[in-house]
């Protein structure tokens, strides 16, 4: 995938990872208010607990996908693969999408796993049309890196001279 398609593929698994953070968080904000209005109880625990506990998690994810879509909108903006902390992050994303894609099945549906499938797609599509920077076998295509055809070693220092071969008479 050439690098003109490699940038849009980045913002818009940026966006998509935006809207998915603040959905993830309105509806476990949304979940800890019902709980907290029915005064429900699961298996006699604390309602309260249990509110506010849907609440930070829902906080929690949807600040853990803010910083994934932040990754992906950082790769947008540098055009340059995610290295360290921010290229964790997207892997980790993509798992977890993995995982709720199999998850969302059996509990939501098949929409919901389909819709899962393309931001690990999205995902996986980011990291991987960055990673690629050199051709097959890790050989630089034709005037992109290697040595300079002139011989010299490519770190500005001439290319070292050698002395001919001694001639047998």
């Amino acid at each position: 995938m050439g690098p003109v398609i490699r940038r849009p593929v980045a913002v818009v698994t940026a966006l998509v990872l935006f809207v998915e953070a603040g959905a993830i968080a309105w509806v476990n904000w949304f979940l800890g208010i019902v709980v907290d209005r029915q005064d429900m109880s699961l298996a006699g625990l604390d309602p309260a607990a249990m509110s506010s506990s849907s609440k930070a998690g829902g906080v929690v994810f949807g600040v853990y996908f803010a910083l994934c879509g932040l990754a992906a909108l950082l790769v947008a903006l540098r055009d340059r693969p995610a290295t360290g902390f921010w290229r964790i992050l997207l892997i980790s994303v993509a798992v977890v999408h993995g995982l709720l894609g199999a998850f969302a099945v059996g509990l939501v549906g098949w929409g919901a796993f389909a819709f899962m499938m393309v931001v690990l797609g999205l995902v996986l599509l980011t990291l991987m049309t960055y990673d690629r920077q050199t051709g097959p076998a890790g050989t630089a295509p034709e005037g992109e890196g290697g040595p300079p055809s002139d011989g010299s070693p490519g770190n500005g220092q001439p290319a070292p001279v050698t002395p001919p071969a001694p001639s047998t008479p």
